[in-house]
């Protein structure tokens, strides 16, 4: 109960549910882990400092996507988006909503750009949201549940590289097994998340919410609505969007796509060089505070590594599981939530935990597919939910354009209770009946 983990991700959790700002929170969780480990205080904000290191390259990309988003934006082309929205779903939010976590899942599988869409498609919604009272907890759940489920379940884009990392660090603890076969592992804990989906959608969030229409960058009145029409600036900019996911693809670098997007939206003068100021300013202001949350979270996630607080709860809760099946997988689900809560990579629980939990799966007769289904979902768990990670930062980003959503009570807290309780719950049923 005193490791560094489990307290520090405590101090989060109240911190922010008292909606203490993430920021200060994450910074008093490494404080917090760096002192119970027993480093210097010092020691413990030079290495979370260093550590930050680690998202520079996300974070960067962070605030590239908000100053393409804005120039988008400016093009006018968000107008004609909405129009066609308004005429195709005749006010039916059910779809929108279900549209926006599909679109989100192509993300992931098909176009696997991850969260890059979110800033350049949602904030110009943000108007048409309003006018429908669509609840935005609604849409951060399609949003995360199409961030999160694809990988979890289907062996394409991000979701084979992470079926090939559970499947690499159970072979190297001791128990080959086909990656061919973890979709399969893991399609009951996935029935769990499509089920947490529709109970936000059609239950929690149905009823209509209120939000203010702000006047700004992203928003367009009805007449222009209904006036704007296609033209050859419209056409440059889809260039430009299509040019930045090619280039993305291409080199796998989200920096260098983005950067490809903005020098065409300023070549093709769809946005002029005198603008650029603004568009900077308007583009950190909407991305610089997720930017920062990013790399506050890898100082975080590397103040925990370096203490071995995370190898030291894994390896300590695995000494205690060694007689009952039930008990045993539910605590693997447990510290698996806590890991990838505190540090905020699913990816980066895996060979953690796999260390100690494949050898004491073996030890206490779980089978192959089993044990896939409790590494991978272990893994997952915490994805939503957490403050500082990609599952939730994503949607915020997005949805707090015109600063009216929260990151916490209007993501977090959304996300882990339809994601996380399925999750284990449904995680637990596939590690007894595979």
């Amino acid at each position: 109960m005193f490791n560094a983990v489990v307290v520090s991700v405590l101090v989060i959790v109240v911190l922010s549910l008292l909606r203490i700002n993430v920021i200060f929170a994450l910074i008093a969780a490494a404080v917090t882990a760096g002192l119970i480990a027993g480093l210097p205080l010092t020691e413990t904000v030079s290495t979370m400092i260093e550590g930050m290191s680690g998202q520079m390259e996300t974070a960067l990309s962070y605030v590239l996507l908000g100053m393409f988003a804005v120039m988008i934006a400016r093009s006018n082309i968000t107008a004609i988006l909405v129009k066609n929205l308004i005429r195709v779903l005749g006010g039916k939010r059910s779809i929108l909503l279900v549209t926006i976590a599909f679109v989100a899942s192509l993300s992931q599988n098909a176009i696997p750009v991850h969260i890059a869409f979110i800033p350049i498609l949602i904030p110009p919604l943000l108007g048409l949201f309003n006018r429908m009272k669509i609840d935005r907890r609604a849409v951060a759940s399609a949003l995360t549940f199409g961030l999160q489920a694809p990988y979890i379940m289907i062996p394409a884009g991000f979701g084979l590289i992470y079926h090939g990392i559970v499947a690499r660090e159970m072979a190297k603890n001791g128990m080959p097994v086909d990656v061919s076969l973890f979709p399969k592992a893991m399609l009951i804990p996935g029935i769990g998340m499509v089920l947490g989906l529709f109970v936000a959608l059609f239950i929690t969030y149905r009823k209509g919410r209120k939000y203010i229409n702000k006047e700004d960058i992203f928003a367009s009145s009805s007449k222009e609505e209904e006036n704007v029409s296609f033209t050859s600036r419209h056409m440059l900019t889809l260039v430009a969007i299509a040019s930045a996911l090619g280039v993305q693809l291409w080199t796998e670098s989200l920096v260098i796509g983005t950067l490809t997007g903005i020098l065409l939206m300023f070549a093709f003068r769809v946005v002029r060089w005198k603008d650029g100021d603004d568009v900077v300013q308007r583009g950190v202001a909407m991305m610089g505070f997720i930017a920062f949350v990013m790399l506050l979270a890898s100082g975080y996630a590397s103040v925990l590594q370096e203490t071995g607080a995370v190898k030291e709860l894994v390896s300590a809760s695995g000494d205690m599981l060694k007689s009952n099946q039930l008990l045993a997988a539910a605590m693997m689900l447990l510290v698996g939530l806590l890991i990838t809560m505190g540090i905020g990579s699913s990816f980066g629980t895996v060979p953690i935990i796999a260390a100690i939990y494949v050898p004491l799966c073996s030890e206490l007769g779980f089978s192959v597919l089993a044990t896939a289904a409790l590494v991978g979902t272990a893994g997952a768990l915490g994805d939503a939910g957490s403050p500082a990670s990609d599952s939730t930062l994503g949607p915020t980003s997005g949805l707090n354009a015109d600063g009216q959503h929260h990151h916490i009570w209007d993501t977090c807290v959304p996300t882990f209770l339809h994601y996380n309780i399925p999750l284990f719950v449904f995680g637990l049923i596939a590690a007894m009946i595979l």
